[in-house]
């Protein structure tokens, strides 16, 4: 029993006590407390070596600064490393319920960022790695970024665990609630600004003077930011200009415009091969976007270093103008390459990995981008667009308490079962997961197990590049 698929038209549909029952029965399958069951397998690959085999297909030039990212800290190194856990988590127990997972569901990869309607939603904010799969997987990953956030800002052991379990346990008593809602209902809730700062108001009236530092004041502080990051402040921050004229901004190495890349000879060829990418993209937006996007011309394009554990892959900004100088578009062109699940779930139904990433982006997330479409490169090289900056913003894991954490991570908990349910059968893992705390305890030892094995994960790559056998580019 899995999501996200159409099947077959005029099919029966397993009704709700079914569904119900199939997931209780899956305990019997899985037990709950299984999940919390997990040592490296004795053959388990060097993680350096998952992480050279996919620096093979990057831009050499700047592996070297994906490493260095990587490098500082535990945290990012584990938000780097989704190949290397994608690896452990094919290991684990699971209930054989598929959703359409993201495939790299840390704290960092959920956040803010702006609807058609000019409001704020957070939601999950990354589908590189998006495939049907384990729910579970998702969620131990999750949790897990919690616990490797909760150590390295030196909280205790219990307050590690602590912050885990109450992202795990969001998220069931979220699904379990979606589960009695009707569908369409499920499928058109959202988390708003106005509807987080309600949630932030209470929990700070319910901590007291214990409060969890992250207050509906602060919350004001990330939306005003997050607003600020529209296409003006990219006109402020990546551009070059005089006059009518606008050219995007050269920060090597992580903002090169193209024509500084090549020879002239070259960058012609390449703006002729990514005007034509373009018109591809284009047709992969609904008619109303088509025609709002065509009232934009292309100016430029730079190669730009994005993320932790996408360094290296072929990204780009695009540089669109309408009216004027000062009315642009900025778009993101990012390199989309198999899903780091693929080897353990198999293939996507869709032999096009930016459509794969942009599928995956419509279905779990509850108000996706207007401007986010696919195409293919002039090498071959499949990508999917979307905007650069539109009000997008983030929740700094590393400047909240331990019940701060514990209420991020929570937020981030109940985001991940609405889209669950958006892209699986959220009535079969309610049944699964129940009403007890059985499952969150479980996934909760599950973390702190696994953050062990990425401290240790990243003082060999430390290590490696303390003995020189692994290169690092430290950025200006």
């Amino acid at each position: 029993m899995g999501g996200g698929g159409l099947g077959t038209l005029g099919a029966a549909v397993p009704g709700v006590q079914e569904r119900k029952a199939y997931g209780k029965d899956a305990r019997r399958r899985v037990s709950r407390r299984a999940h919390a069951q997990w040592e490296p397998a004795p053959d388990r690959p060097d993680p350096l070596d998952i992480l050279q085999a996919q620096a093979a297909t990057r831009d050499p030039d700047l592996v070297p600064v994906r490493y260095g990212r990587m490098l500082a800290s535990p945290f990012a190194f584990f938000r780097g490393g989704p190949a290397i856990m994608a690896n452990d988590l094919a290991g684990t127990p699971s209930s054989g319920i598929t959703v359409q997972v993201c495939g790299d569901a840390h704290l960092v990869n959920f956040g803010l960022f702006g609807t058609p309607e000019r409001d704020l939603v957070f939601d999950v904010n990354d589908f590189d790695e998006t495939l049907p799969g384990p729910w579970e997987w998702d969620v131990k990953r999750l949790a897990t970024s919690v616990a490797v956030a909760a150590r390295q800002n030196g909280f205790t052991v219990e307050q590690q665990r602590q912050a885990a379990r109450d992202t795990v346990r969001e998220y069931r008593e979220a699904m379990v609630t979606f589960a009695e809602l009707a569908t369409l209902d499920l499928w058109y809730l959202h988390l708003s600004s106005a509807q987080l700062i309600d949630i932030i108001g209470r929990l700070e009236t319910e901590f007291g003077t214990t409060a969890p530092k992250l207050t509906p004041a602060r919350l004001q502080k990330v939306f005003a930011k997050a607003k600020s990051h529209d296409n003006l402040r990219a006109f402020a921050k990546l551009c070059v200009h005089g006059g009518t004229d606008v050219r995007l901004a050269s920060h090597p190495p992580l903002l090169v415009p193209v024509r500084q890349l090549l020879t002239a000879a070259d960058a012609d060829r390449v703006a002729a091969g990514i005007r034509e990418a373009v018109d591809k993209y284009r047709h992969t937006l609904a008619d109303s976007r088509r025609a709002l996007f065509d009232q934009f011309e292309i100016v430029d394009v730079a190669r730009k270093v994005v993320g932790v554990g996408s360094v290296g892959t072929r990204c780009y900004v695009v540089l669109l103008r309408g009216k004027g100088a000062h009315d642009v578009l900025f778009l993101q062109v990012k390199q989309a390459e198999a899903s780091v699940l693929e080897p353990y779930v198999g293939a996507s139904e869709f032999p096009h990995h930016g459509r794969r990433v942009v599928a995956g982006q419509r279905l779990l997330q509850s108000l996706p981008d207007i401007f986010l479409g696919w195409t293919t490169g002039p090498r071959g090289f499949d990508y999917y667009i979307r905007q650069l900056w539109d009000m997008k913003g983030s929740i700094d894991p590393s400047k909240l308490t331990p019940g701060g954490l514990g209420v991020y991570g929570g937020m981030c908990g109940w985001t991940l079962a609405r889209a669950h349910g958006r892209g699986g059968d959220e009535i079969a893992i309610a049944g699964y997961l129940g009403k007890s705390e059985v499952f969150d305890e479980a996934i909760a030892d599950f973390a702190l197990t696994y953050a062990d094995i990425n401290t240790r994960d990243h003082n060999r790559l430390a290590a490696a590049v303390e003995a020189g056998t692994i290169p690092t580019t430290p950025e200006t």
